[in-house]
């Protein structure tokens, strides 16, 4: 396990906060540019000496202020992945891949370059230059530098942020991949939602140096008082459900996430395993009576806890389906429908994002 207790002050901007992941484990640090995000990292990495500072990585310290312990860098088994991958363009990437491995003075034997390799895509890269590879390929063997390096634990500081969206997409199933084999703690950096609804287990969101929320991920973006910090997630759930039971006569896997019980589309899931879902609000809609003739599949009883109606004329509705979730319904739709809160209703579910699986 990595954890880390810091505070670092520069002028008018002090960074506050507390957090820890365990092996195997992804934890997201999520905010706006100048949140605090990269400040953290480099103070996690031992790039910054912090104003208190207490960081502990298993049974060893990496830093404590009360004893005035400040690992250097290179004493700290952290591998540090940048945005911009800083390969070293003379080398090829095989050496590159072995660099920090070299400089710790790992045999060959020691590392699991042939694993690594595979589990990142590399093998038909190996012998060529950074110069004539892609900026997902980069990233990829940044990674895999990293990994090699005898890393003890990952840093990754927004490693998607200066790639397009073709480059992102190829890149993301890799680092999916490598957090579904590797029980490498990893502190991941980003300011994109979707990264971290594919990857992460546990999430701190900052603003301006304060944590604003942490914890699991379902449970921070849930939560009504991180929406103001989240663009887009006011108008979603985030539900972690359990494969219950694979249908295959009609093409359908059921999953409960306590009392929410959904049926999902498509194969490709494991019984018992956990999924991501996203509900999108406008994908919601609700009926006062039972409907009927319909080809909607998830057609869940529930109350209505609440409304509101926003500055473009929506009404937002919060809705207990035996877990809260959220829809979005036209003005008009609500007055036709005559809807207050503690009312009954059923909710139509037209379409369930899966974002992340795991056994």
């Amino acid at each position: 396990m990595l954890s880390w207790d810091v505070e670092k002050r520069f002028g008018d901007f002090a960074l506050t906060t507390t957090g820890d992941v365990a092996a195997g484990g992804v934890h997201a640090v999520f905010g706006p540019s100048g949140s605090g995000k990269s400040t953290l990292l480099n103070l996690l990495a031992g790039l910054l000496k912090g104003d208190r500072q207490a960081i502990r990585l298993g049974e060893r310290w990496l830093a404590d202020s009360t004893r005035r312990l400040h690992l250097p860098p290179e004493a700290r088994t952290l591998g540090l992945v940048f945005q911009d991958g800083r390969l070293f363009p003379h080398l090829s990437v095989a050496r590159n891949l072995t660099y920090g491995a070299r400089m710790r003075r790992l045999a060959p034997a020691d590392t699991p370059f042939g694993e690594v390799v595979d589990l990142l895509g590399l093998g038909d890269l190996l012998r060529r230059r950074p110069g004539g590879l892609s900026g997902g390929e980069r990233q990829r063997v940044a990674i895999g530098r990293a990994l090699l390096s005898g890393a003890d634990a990952l840093l990754l500081d927004e490693p998607l942020a200066s790639l397009d969206q073709p480059r992102r997409i190829e890149v993301l199933p890799f680092l999916d991949r490598l957090r579904a084999a590797n029980d490498t703690p990893m502190v991941y950096v980003t300011h994109a939602i979707d990264e971290v609804l594919r990857l992460a287990d546990t999430i701190t969101v900052l603003d301006r140096g304060r944590a604003v929320a942490a914890g699991d991920v379902a449970s921070v973006l849930n939560d009504p008082a991180t929406r103001p910090f989240v663009p887009g997630l006011a108008e979603e759930t985030v539900v972690e459900a359990q494969v219950r039971e694979i249908d295959r006569v009609n093409g359908l896997v059921r999953v409960r996430a306590g009392g929410l019980a959904l049926a999902l589309m498509g194969g490709g899931l494991a019984l018992g395993s956990t999924v991501r879902l996203r509900l999108a609000a406008r994908d919601i809609a609700v009926a006062t009576e039972p409907p009927c003739h319909t080809s909607v599949v998830n057609i869940l009883p529930g109350v209505l806890t609440a409304l509101e109606r926003d500055a473009e004329g929506r009404v937002h509705l919060d809705l207990d389906l035996g877990l809260p979730v959220r829809a979005i319904i036209t003005a008009s739709s609500a007055a036709r429908l005559a809807l207050v809160p503690g009312q009954p209703i059923h909710a139509m579910i037209k379409a369930v994002a899966v974002d992340r699986v795991r056994a």
